[in-house]
């Protein structure tokens, strides 16, 4: 009897703890510094969130205005044509075009020790489709960049 209730016990321990580790995390956290790196290369969404949380950091020091941040999520073949375009609409527009509709989701522009969140409908995301991240502050999204996939 003690042997049975040991090994039930056991079992719903086990399931407990794995339990929260099994469930999908539906956002992620990400660093920007001054050195104009971003502490993550890549991002999965678990396709069983319904919105998904962006929250952006900036580790620095240096105020927006000489190294501003910001999360830009596109389709990868629309990466470049986005940043360029986020060039032109300047700093008070976030270096996001206004109404840019290849732009899924973006953050604002943040300068160090500032942070923004940006959530978005995983919905508009499809299994198998290419997308990118990266930060739209001029010259920054050649080195400031990552994939985004959505996960099963």
């Amino acid at each position: 009897m003690h042997t049975t209730l040991r090994n039930t016990a056991a079992v719903l321990l086990t399931a407990l703890l794995a339990g929260p580790a099994l469930a999908a995390t539906c956002d992620v956290e990400i660093e920007g510094n001054d050195a104009m790196q971003f502490n993550k290369q890549s991002i999965a969404v678990p396709a069983s969130c319904k919105q998904f949380t962006v929250k952006l950091k900036h580790a620095g020091k240096l105020p927006k205005t000489a190294m501003g941040h910001n999360w830009v999520l596109t389709k990868a073949a629309d990466a470049q044509a986005v940043a360029t375009d986020g060039i032109a609409a300047g700093a008070d527009k976030a270096y996001v075009k206004a109404g840019d509709a290849r732009v899924i989701a973006h953050t604002k522009l943040i300068g160090g020790g500032e942070a923004d969140s940006v959530g978005f409908d995983v919905a508009k995301l499809k299994a198998g489709e290419a997308y990118a991240w990266f930060c739209s502050f001029p010259g920054h999204s050649s080195l400031m960049k990552g994939t985004l996939t959505l996960a099963k």
